[in-house]
């Protein structure tokens, strides 16, 4: 049995937060199975919490030279993922997208318009030109001059591998949002045949131990329990304290529960805190995470013993940048200290030039 503290431990050692590893930023994505990235900059303070004298430009050349992309995958969200695992991601998540969309206000605005034959007229637009939603809706509209435009452009991307190219997501630099096609960006093209087995074992890797409820929370994939069943005789199963059964990997880490967590500064919505459908290894009782606003995300999560302790953003305002750190509730000292000292190489890495300012607010619930 694995009580809560041993869950939280070995998720934080899989997740690289226990302590800081010396991988290459793309192997880091590649572990970690891709990373939240609403917020475009997010995937950068989540590797920097994560790597061992990570530097930002190294990712940002790797989304220019085209080696890791943005594009929607796990529960429909936009996710930094390597170009080695997009297709074949994409192409396992694509029935959640596909669902996800035919449940939303935007399907309901199409009435009359044949999803088969606009995401056909949609794959030629994507495939010759990278342009944003409205210019989509608007191209699109030269077919159905009276469809909704916004509707049929997400439908578009709900229903295609589509790809935020940059500036979009440079650390430095920044742009608006223009997709393209994943097989025009990427020169290949969409694997038809996912295989679920491949994405769980990868998923137990970076999260396990888990139930089907956790990866299909996870993944946003549903009746992925034929799928763990089949892998049974790889993995080992243990229990939780309610009695659940969990499933893992053989060799895969599980710390004592007793090893020290250091503080984290984690940006908005990462995966850690998403990564289960029950999260009370992580987020502690009578806590919840907002549901991610999409690109207006301005809060990080901080991480104290391990555990979901509070929020936090960086404001500028002339040469001065200041770190807000909002803990949910009284740091004992050593930990404040820790916090504190953590937040000083945060904004030596984040707000590099600037005179670096830090206030630990007052605990509010």
């Amino acid at each position: 049995m694995l009580g809560p503290r041993a869950l939280n431990r070995a998720l934080l050692a899989r997740q690289l937060l226990l302590a800081r590893d010396a991988m290459a930023p793309l192997a880091a994505i590649e572990h970690l199975v891709a990373m939240q990235a609403q917020a475009p900059l997010s995937p950068y303070v989540g590797l920097w919490s994560r790597l061992e004298g990570f530097d930002p430009r190294q990712l940002a050349a790797a989304i220019e030279d085209r080696a890791a992309v943005r594009t929607s995958l796990m529960r429909s969200t936009i996710h930094l993922v390597t170009a080695g695992d997009a297709f074949a991601l994409r192409s396992w998540t694509q029935a959640a997208l596909t669902r996800g969309f035919a449940s939303s206000p935007f399907a309901k605005r199409l009435e009359g318009i044949e999803i088969e034959s606009l995401v056909a007229f949609g794959r030629e637009i994507v495939g010759d030109a990278s342009l944003g939603r409205a210019a989509l809706g608007r191209s699109l509209a030269a077919r159905w001059p009276d469809g909704d435009q916004e509707a049929m452009a997400y439908a578009v991307a709900a229903h295609l591998p589509l790809v935020q190219v940059p500036p979009r997501g440079v650390w430095g630099r920044g742009g608006p949002v223009a997709w393209t096609s994943m097989e025009r960006w990427l020169g290949g093209p969409i694997d038809e045949r996912p295989d679920a087995g491949r994405w769980i074992l990868r998923y137990l890797a970076a999260f396990g131990p888990a139930t089907v409820a956790d990866i299909q929370a996870w993944s946003g994939v549903t009746g992925l329990r034929p799928a763990v069943e089949a892998l049974r005789p790889q993995l080992v199963t243990v229990r939780d304290q309610d009695g659940r059964e969990l499933f893992d990997l053989p060799d895969a880490q599980r710390p004592d529960p007793d090893t020290p967590a250091p503080p984290r500064f984690l940006p908005e919505y990462d995966n850690v805190l998403l990564g289960h459908a029950d999260r009370s290894r992580i987020i502690p009782p009578g806590r919840s995470i907002p549901l991610p606003p999409g690109n207006g995300a301005s809060m990080g999560t901080i991480l104290v013993d391990g555990m979901y302790a509070g929020t936090w953003r960086i404001a500028r305002s002339g040469g001065r940048a200041t770190l807000s750190i909002r803990p949910f509730d009284a740091l004992r000292p050593d930990d404040r200290a820790a916090l504190e000292l953590e937040g000083v190489r945060l904004l030596a890495f984040a707000a590099s030039g600037s005179d670096p300012d830090i206030v630990v607010e007052t605990s509010s619930s």
